[in-house]
């Protein structure tokens, strides 16, 4: 493996860590998902902003961009809503696992973008992976809603990571991250004005939130998304959800140190995650043997 690929690779690997423990964030914020989701995005792109005018860096960008990144900003937006809204309502550790089957997601929205054919054992390994969430939710029928949450968040993240692998090649990973996260935050105020309001009942933070959010904002998001999307200029869309799919083993091990009883789950449901996890990774094998 080139030099150059190998770091962008473990520098992934950090990234995905990072991932890991902003489901721990979302968990220990005591706000609802979109309140939450509006303050990272917010924060995020303030800080992205500052950077720009201490850099000194041009904000101007053609229609044609403006369109891709308001599409999508509002994915990424909607992909956080339901990343959180799945913690929310069941646990870290649920969430995490649900979200391993971006890859697969992938797999199936790579070849509409990159013009290539439907690979058949694609559609065996989405099968069984299937199956293993169908063990999870028989044995964990309490957690459905924020099963299907967390399935609703690592659809819409696949797709977003395809998308930045097609805008990288043009636009500037900076750029890029700055008018998502933007558009984002603008998406979920407009949301948010026509629905509820901003209330100070929903928008009220603690000292302990105010802390949690500025990690959650500008470690875990503000550089963390700038870096990912850096990274696809060396890596793949589907390498880049291959080792994302590490997440869950992170942030799960995070989880029962902190959270303790509250992310114990049954023998079955680590049998379904360890189902989707052995499909995941034998599938990115059996890719990056073809690549190679």
């Amino acid at each position: 493996m080139p030099k150059i690929k190998l770091n962008n690779y473990l520098h992934l690997h950090l990234l995905v860590f990072i991932w890991g423990f902003t489901a721990i964030l979302g968990a220990l914020i005591n706000l609802d998902a979109i309140p939450l989701v509006w303050y990272r995005m917010l924060f995020a792109v303030i800080m992205v902003l500052i950077y720009f005018l201490i850099v000194k860096k041009p904000l101007k960008i053609t229609p044609k961009a403006f369109v891709k990144f308001l599409i999508s900003g509002i994915i990424i937006a909607l992909h956080w809503i339901a990343f959180f809204s799945a913690i929310k309502v069941s646990n870290v550790s649920i969430a995490l696992v649900s979200m391993s089957t971006g890859a697969l997601f992938t797999s199936l929205i790579e070849p509409l973008f990159f013009k290539r054919k439907l690979i058949f054992l694609e559609l065996i390994f989405g099968l069984i992976v299937i199956s293993g969430l169908y063990l999870i939710f028989n044995v964990e029928s309490e957690y459905s809603l924020g099963i299907i949450y967390a399935l609703i968040a690592s659809f819409l993240s696949a797709l977003f990571t395809v998308l930045n692998g097609l805008f990288i090649k043009q636009y500037n990973a900076d750029t890029i991250s700055f008018y998502q996260l933007l558009f984002g935050v603008l998406f979920i105020s407009v949301y948010i004005f026509f629905s509820y309001g901003f209330s100070i009942e929903k928008f009220s933070l603690t000292s302990s939130d105010i802390i949690y959010l500025l990690i959650l904002s500008s470690f875990c998001t503000a550089y963390a998304f700038i870096a990912s999307v850096k990274i696809m200029k060396y890596l793949t869309p589907f390498t880049v959800m291959l080792t994302i799919n590490l997440e869950p083993i992170y942030g799960i091990i995070l989880a029962v140190i902190i959270f303790g009883e509250k992310e114990k789950m049954s023998p079955q449901f680590y049998l379904g995650a360890l189902i989707i996890l052995i499909t995941v990774i034998i599938n990115g094998i059996i890719k990056n043997k073809k690549r190679t």
